[in-house]
């Protein structure tokens, strides 16, 4: 059991590759080089537990959970709040469009419903009351240094597929401990 003077550790693994991007497919899994990574996370992260598992219901990341479900002898529990963000339109493309347009501005500029989602987010993950890895999106990571780092930017990081950011939860708030390796490409 955690002291009361200790602080929760949130690990954000980014999913590993899909088989297709945003523009293009609804929910992908992973792909052969998302597989290897995730493979490798789940390596770099096994001596860490085992800890509690949360994975966002979306293919990629599940499958991102998968190995470190085998290493620990644990099921991830599905946990819709660290989804991706919600968006307008049911084909990829259009989807594509609107987040990137998104991606360039601010929190404060965003519907009511965005802006909802991303509280809940965040409540999700201050909280958890253990240790946890977490697996996610993109944005969702974004979210969650944002509010570490009070940013409002949508975009105030880049992390890599199967990119680990490292947060603790003290007194109620998300704290920046480390961010996992950023991308070089972008990725839509």
């Amino acid at each position: 059991m955690q002291g009361m003077s200790e602080s929760v550790r949130l690990y954000l693994v980014r999913h590993g590759r899909p088989t297709g991007g945003f523009a293009e497919v609804v929910d992908p899994g992973l792909d052969e080089v998302g597989t290897a990574q995730a493979e490798t996370v789940a390596r770099e992260l096994a001596a860490l537990g085992p800890l509690s598992l949360i994975t966002s219901p979306l293919r990629r990341a599940r499958e991102t959970a998968a190995p470190l479900e085998r290493l620990w002898h644990t099921q991830a529990r599905i946990e819709q709040a660290v989804a991706e963000i919600p968006t307008p339109g049911a084909d990829p493309p259009t989807r594509a469009a609107w987040l990137r347009e998104v991606m360039r501005g601010r929190w404060t500029d965003l519907a009511e419903q965005h802006r909802q989602w991303r509280q809940r987010l965040i409540d999700t993950l201050v909280t958890l009351p253990k240790s946890t890895v977490v697996t996610t999106h993109f944005i969702a990571i974004n979210v969650a240094v944002g509010a570490a780092t009070e940013d409002d930017r949508i975009v105030c990081c880049e992390p890599d597929h199967c990119s680990c950011t490292v947060l603790e939860v003290r007194d109620g708030r998300l704290h920046l401990v480390s961010l996992g390796r950023q991308r070089e490409t972008q990725i839509l």
